[in-house]
């Protein structure tokens, strides 16, 4: 197992092929969880050329707009194929480059033609021709002329000094990070040493994690008391504890019951008693009433109807309470004593504890076993640490470190080559731009002396110094467009079709990976290979494994198993299956047996005891003979008002012993009532509560406890017949648990495997730093914005030219003007006259003045 595992973590590295699919327990563990630790790169996987990248994006339209075709895939993968003849076929790559050759026609125009058109107006001005007459016509709209002449090279002139300042810029940005190119291919090489040297680090940590499940497994082995105990027992629960909880509450009941019985029995003792005693009072007082009442004196007329009302009141104290006719509850008192013999609480207790004792019973029954599965576990481990240092990874890497190695001397030992051309580029390039400057500070300050030095008032041939050196200022620029515009024209046509191409045929496809679509076109880097790149890996061309794929992955950061596809050569689902990783753990588990001795619920006594409850009778008793009986008043009359009302009646009597013996009575009475009559009847009270309460608990006592029994029986049975199978389902949840920690960590190390393992996104990045960033962001972008601005610099020169000759012409100062007959003699008196006018000719007549020497 350990050694599969070694392979599996660096199938990257290795060549073995199987196949198969990951099984799984179904149980998914919580508060397992693996992560590869995060690895740091220098380069960053993004290019940002910050603002320059607007300006690189509007040559790029440019570009596309002349050259608007599209990449060209079939030329290129014949000329690959190195079946291309151009002597045939040159038709399409004229077609395809149309664009480029028509620009790169036009700048060749301008090449041959600016230094011949400059030859011959510089032959044509020494013959005072094309302007170069130092004579200037008046004309009505001279001054106009001059404003527009002024504006528009102005216009110009800020348009040629955008370009200047694009060149300058492209110049400086090219110097800039082609001085930065030795940081560039410096992080990215270091950052591909790292993905190599991450590689056994991340084999460590893999390994490394094999701790984690088996802790995992440690600590709910050393707590199986209660997840194997204790979950038998939350099983058992639900339909033990209520069957135990009924029969401890019919203990509860029968006790209670049979205390109740013994208070009521004593309390029908004392009523019994009580009211023999209130009967025989009352008789006495009744006859003591008679014979007072057979006094003399009740025969006087004033007397004779109170005693005759007196003597017919007597009656009511014959009626009291008898509670002879109900039966004694000593019976049912023994029956019950005879019942509690039995201490069902007891039982019911003792049939808890063994409920509670599982979990004690499963921790002491898997002691030994939970031994010698750790012992197990950490060989296990000590197998699983020991692969990296059984498979020579350092040799294998030290391949990929030599590459690199090499690859860093290679760049190294020409790149200082690379920085001496790149300076004589940026020494061309800035004195052409400072070419440019030149003959725009010649046109700047021709259009500033000469604005600034004109006067309006002045003649063509009394203009001042300033306004001359403006017009002279201009002249020289116009002479230095001539001289110098053809060569920077030549530069900007080399680099234009240089820049162009590189952009169409390089940079724009590498982004739009038509570039990658064309090398992964079957058969075409290898007659004999279907796809080049997986017969250059694995040797096994009919993969498909494309260089854009590939990149993408990279790009995304994916792993080398996922992106090389290397489940073709080694299937990580069939190494990981959990049956073969963890087949040790398996046989382990299974030979954990725990046996539960059956529990009893109650003994065969305890049963007897619940059958004998249900047929005790108890709940026969006649409760309504004994209600009735209690909730009677003890006398007839209410002792207190028939006093009373004696009493009121022996005052209407005249004074005398009648009245004195009435008197008597009526406390006698009073002390009757309060002595025998309020103490039975609290006792009748009190008996009647205890019977309602008795009759309320015994009410369906035969159907409660026939329910008890049943759902006994059955909890019993089922104690019987599946607390075996209970305990094995159990067992078996645990195992699987404990499996599928290792599970778990199985899963992730597919999951890290093919998704995390040896994530090559410095591959794209190094691969992106040498196109995309290197070649086209460092050299082509700005090369194209260079050629582009002082392109477009040189070509504006053309109208500023025309525009400056003639300028010219209004700021500097003529040998000769134009002079009106009409116009004052003291403006011309200084010069001879060439021709005379008679004064009355109506249309003014113009002659030409020559300037004196002194002018």
């Amino acid at each position: 197992m350990a050694l599969l595992l070694g392979f599996l973590l660096l199938l990257g590295l290795c060549e073995d092929t199987l196949s198969e699919e990951l099984s799984s327990s179904g149980y998914r563990p919580d508060g397992l969880e693996f992560q590869l630790p995060p690895t740091s790169y220098q380069t960053s996987d993004s290019y940002d050329p910050g603002l320059a990248g607007f300006f690189f994006q509007i040559v790029r339209f440019f570009v596309q707009i002349v050259q608007p075709n599209a990449f060209p895939e079939d030329i290129l993968r014949k000329i690959i194929q190195k079946k291309f003849d151009l002597s045939k076929e040159y038709d399409k790559i004229i077609y395809y480059e149309i664009g480029i050759i028509i620009c790169a026609a036009l700048g060749l125009l301008f090449v041959i033609l600016m230094p011949l058109v400059g030859f011959f107006f510089c032959l044509c001005r020494c013959c005072n021709k094309c302007g170069g007459e130092m004579h200037q016509r008046q004309k009505k709209s001279g001054p106009f002329l001059k404003k527009y002449f002024t504006i528009s090279l102005l216009v110009i002139c800020v348009f040629i000094s955008i370009g200047i300042i694009y060149g300058f810029a492209a110049n400086h940005y090219m110097r800039t990070n082609v001085e930065e190119t030795r940081k560039l291919s410096e992080s990215n090489l270091n950052d591909l040493r790292t993905l190599l040297n991450v590689v056994p680090g991340q084999i460590d940590y893999i390994l490394d994690q094999f701790t984690l499940p088996k802790e995992k497994a440690f600590d709910d082995l050393d707590n199986i008391n209660l997840l194997v105990g204790g979950s038998i027992y939350e099983r058992l629960k639900p339909k033990v504890l209520p069957v135990l909880k009924d029969i401890k509450d019919l203990a509860e009941d029968m006790k209670t019951n049979r205390d109740t019985l013994v208070r009521m029995n004593t309390v029908l003792t004392d009523m019994k008693q009580s009211s023999a005693q209130l009967r025989t009072s009352l008789r006495d007082v009744k006859t003591s009433m008679e014979q007072t009442l057979m006094d003399p004196q009740c025969s006087s007329p004033a007397a004779a109807p109170t005693c005759d009302s007196i003597r017919k009141s007597l009656s009511v104290l014959d009626g009291s309470a008898n509670f002879d006719h109900l039966p004694s509850l000593d019976g049912h008192i023994t029956q019950l004593d005879g019942l509690l013999q039995t201490d069902l609480s007891g039982l019911v207790q003792k049939a808890n504890e063994s409920l509670s004792n599982i979990p004690e019973e499963v921790q002491n029954q898997t002691r030994d076993f939970i031994s010698e599965f750790k012992k197990t576990l950490n060989s296990l481990q000590s197998d699983v640490k020991n692969i990296s240092t059984k498979i020579p990874i350092q040799k294998t890497l030290s391949n990929f470190v030599r590459y690199i190695n090499d690859s860093e001397d290679y760049i190294l030992h020409y790149l200082p080559t690379m920085e001496e051309c790149d300076s004589y580029r940026w020494l061309v390039c800035l004195v052409i731009c400072c070419l440019l400057t030149l003959i725009l500070i010649f046109y700047l300050l021709g259009l500033l002396c000469g604005t600034l030095g004109y006067d309006q008032k002045a003649t063509p041939t009394r203009r001042g110094c300033v306004s001359n050196t403006g017009g002279l200022l201009l002249m020289v620029g116009v002479g230095l467009s001539f001289f110098f515009s053809w060569i920077i024209m030549t530069i900007v046509v080399l680099t234009f079709v240089t820049g162009g191409n590189m952009e169409k045929l390089v940079c724009e496809p590498y982004r739009n990976k038509k570039l990658f679509q064309v090398l992964d076109t079957p058969y075409l880097l290898n007659e004999d290979w279907k796809y080049y790149l997986s017969g250059l890996v694995f040797n096994k061309p009919d993969i498909n494994l494309t260089f854009e794929q590939v990149y993408s992955d990279c790009k995304e950061n994916k792993g080398l198993y996922a992106t090389l596809k290397l489940d073709h050569i080694y299937n990580v689902s069939e190494q990981l299956n959990i049956t073969k990783h963890t087949g040790d753990i398996n046989s382990n588990l299974e030979n954990m047996n725990i046996r539960i001795e059956d529990i009893e619920l109650l003994d065969k006594t305890g049963m007897k005891t619940l059958m004998d409850l249900r047929s005790s009778g108890i709940d026969d008793i006649d409760y309504a003979a004994y209600l009735n009986a209690t909730e009677r008043s003890p006398t007839r009359v209410n002792l207190i008002s028939f006093a009373n009302n004696l009493r009121r009646k022996a005052h209407q009597l005249p004074s005398g012993n009648l009245k004195t013996s009435l008197k008597s009575h009526t406390d006698t009475l009073t002390n009757i009532h309060e002595n025998q009559v309020v103490p039975l009847q609290n006792s009748m009270n009190a008996m009647h509560q205890q019977m309602k309460g008795l009759q309320y608990r015994t009410s369906g006592l035969k159907v409660r406890v026939s329910t008890t029994i049943f759902f006994l029986n059955s909890t019993q049975d089922f104690l019987t017949s599946q607390l075996s199978e209970v305990v094995v389902e159990e067992s078996k949840q645990f195992g699987n648990k404990i499996i599928s920690y290792f599970e778990r960590y199985l899963q992730w190390v597919e999951m890290a495997i093919t998704q995390q393992f040896a994530a090559c996104r410095p591959v794209a990045t190094a691969l992106d730093s040498a196109v995309n960033v290197f070649l086209c962001s460092y050299i082509v972008d700005p090369l194209n914005l260079f050629w582009f601005g002082v392109g477009k610099a040189t070509i504006l020169l053309l109208p500023a030219v025309i525009f400056a000759v003639k300028l010219a012409k209004y700021f500097r100062r003529m040998y000769s003007e134009d002079v009106y007959e009409d116009e004052p003699v003291n403006k011309v008196q200084s010069k001879p006259r060439a021709q005379t006018v008679p004064r009355v000719q109506t249309v003014p007549m113009v002659q030409t003045v020559p300037m004196t020497k002194a002018l």
